[in-house]
């Protein structure tokens, strides 16, 4: 079987996708907790969770040896502290109702990415690529008159995550070791924030039975599919990984449009076509640059 077929990759992939894109559902259940405090606990709780399955695995050593690394430590608070952004302004997007632009976050990312592509790695674009680019620019911009501001939300949500994706480059580790490392150097902070919380009687942790358990949750939430996406991430293509990565921000928007009902004026549907189909083109391009790649392999093997 090919890697293209696995079925146990595809699985982990598609499941990672789908629990990332029933988010904006989870989140609002932990108000009246605000913003900064579920992301405290985020931080706090997936850190427990990272250390549990680390000495089950018998990694320990490896997180030690990944914040003690002194050559990439600044790379390593650098990417935990766009991680922390991103996830801070999701979390208010969707406890504020701005679930459509939430998910236009993250279908604009591959746009960024390509624009980081441009500036920091002075990569070239090809036609298609292009075409995407000014497709899609031109869905946030029409998507801007439709507000009567630009999508800031959904461009820090692509904007950190970006800058996250470019930075992780700069340092070793697996999925569950990087989460670890990042969410250790955040540590601190999100405790004392909490003790803060707690001293001044503001915090939610320990307000009542369904607040503790649903706060405990997201560091379960926040992992697994992380872990999930990392075990499709080595059986499938990076073609196939990157088109999967379109199924949570779908999700994302099927569930506020027809689920909770936000509300989507004319240009918003013709902001997000534009998007749509700087995707599709850069989903064709990235499925003909992975066959020509395989078709290069194929004849040196001859």
């Amino acid at each position: 079987m090919t890697a293209k077929l696995d079925r146990k990759g595809l699985i982990y992939g598609v499941s990672a996708c789908l629990t990332w894109g029933f988010f904006p559902l989870f989140w609002p259940l932990l108000k009246p907790a605000f913003a900064l405090e579920i992301l405290a606990h985020r931080v706090v709780w997936s850190l427990l969770v990272c250390l549990i399955l680390l000495i089950g695995q018998r990694k320990i050593k490896v997180l030690l040896r990944l914040v003690a690394n002194k050559r990439r430590i600044w790379w390593l608070v650098g990417s935990s502290l766009a991680l922390s952004a991103n996830w801070l302004i999701f979390i208010w997007a969707v406890n504020n109702n701005h679930f459509t632009e939430s998910a236009l976050g993250y279908y604009i990312n591959p746009l960024v990415m390509v624009l980081l592509g441009i500036v920091v790695y002075k990569e070239k674009l090809s036609r298609t690529q292009w075409l995407a680019s000014i497709s899609g620019t031109g869905g946030v911009v029409i998507l801007s008159f439709a507000y009567g501001r630009p999508p800031w939300i959904a461009l820090v949500i692509a904007s950190t995550w970006g800058l996250y994706a470019v930075i992780k480059k700069h340092f070793n580790g697996n999925a569950l070791e990087s989460l670890a490392a990042e969410t250790l150097v955040l540590l601190i902070p999100a405790l004392a924030l909490l003790i803060y919380l707690g001293v001044k009687g503001e915090g939610h942790f320990g307000f009542d039975l369904r607040s503790s358990i649903l706060l405990a949750v997201a560091g379960i939430i926040t992992t697994l599919p992380l872990l999930m996406f990392n075990g499709a991430a080595t059986r499938l293509p990076l073609s196939i990984i990157g088109l999967l990565q379109y199924i949570h921000p779908s999700v994302q928007f099927l569930i506020a449009v027809f689920v909770l009902h936000e509300e989507m004026s004319q240009a918003s549907w013709i902001s997000f076509v534009f998007i749509w189909l700087s995707l599709f083109l850069l989903g064709a391009d990235m499925m003909k640059s992975s066959r020509r790649s395989l078709d290069n392999r194929v004849a040196k093997a001859l």
